[in-house]
């Protein structure tokens, strides 16, 4: 084997060392795993909370450090968990893989972006479709609360998104806490229908923007509601289907037929 052959298998082997040790850190079920899961969630829920706030810190000092600092840290990420994935083209056509990419090129170009920001909070809509913050509660047998809790989520992400958008295209002269908080106030208003009208959007896209707030959101509250009120399912992905949500005590996969083995702590 010439010198150049076992540069190259030296190179893959250490890449290979480095995508197993990736895949245990992520997908794993060690004390050091989960624990550096925990430490993940924790940074991925500080990190959109600074994106909810980024609309009136802008213009503070430190906004730029902070936006950096968090683009390093969404680059490791990423990078990450793509080295981490079994098969890393499939990984980059998800849907929320797109939008960490997207969600990065706005904090390395914020004011390029600046209008768009606000859409750095669907950060928290991947996170959530990817799973990996549920985890925690299937492992402490309460995977129940998974539909639930995405609903929340979803509602959550589409509320603050509304703001962000709302804030940057109808309240940016009166910038700052206030601006913000009657932006939220105004999107909160609408989704819920109640519609107190002592702050209205100007125009025909102010009217437009608020019409699809109130049918999006009625939308999403129907789901929340159904989430909460119909009976609970477990997730136990039908090795046939891939249907994932069946009856606690199902026997057979209602979509294909296929006999299950749900275990009980499911």
């Amino acid at each position: 084997m010439d010198s150049d052959s076992a540069a190259n298998t030296t190179e893959e082997s250490r890449l290979d060392r480095l995508r197993g040790t990736l895949r245990r850190l992520y997908h794993g079920r060690t004390p050091t795993a989960l624990r550096f899961q925990f430490a993940v969630i924790v940074l991925d829920l500080s990190v959109i909370a600074f994106f909810v706030a980024s609309p009136v810190l802008r213009e503070g000092p430190a906004f730029l450090w902070v936006d950096y600092t968090i683009a390093g840290f969404l680059i490791a990420d990423t990078l990450a968990r793509g080295l981490a994935a079994s098969n890393v083209l499939r990984w980059i056509r998800q849907p929320t893989v797109w939008v960490d990419i997207f969600i990065l090129v706005t904090l390395l170009f914020p004011y390029t972006f600046a209008n768009l920001g606000f859409l750095r909070v669907l950060r928290l809509w991947s996170l959530s479709r990817s799973g990996f913050i549920w985890r925690p509660l299937e492992r402490r047998g309460r995977g129940e609360w998974r539909e639930t809790m995405q609903a929340i989520v979803n509602l959550m992400t589409f509320l603050f998104v509304v703001t962000g958008f709302v804030y940057a295209s109808f309240f940016r002269n009166g910038s700052g806490i206030e601006g913000y908080v009657d932006a939220f106030y105004f999107t909160v208003a609408t989704v819920t229908t109640t519609g107190f009208g002592d702050i209205v959007l100007p125009g025909v896209w102010g009217k437009l923007t608020a019409i699809v707030t109130m049918i999006i959101g009625i939308s999403l509250f129907v789901k929340l509601a159904q989430s909460i009120f119909r009976p609970s399912k477990v997730f136990y992905p039908c090795p046939e289907c891939a249907l994932q949500r069946h009856d606690p005590d199902a026997v057979f996969c209602k979509s294909c037929g296929h006999k299950l083995q749900i275990p009980e702590e499911a």
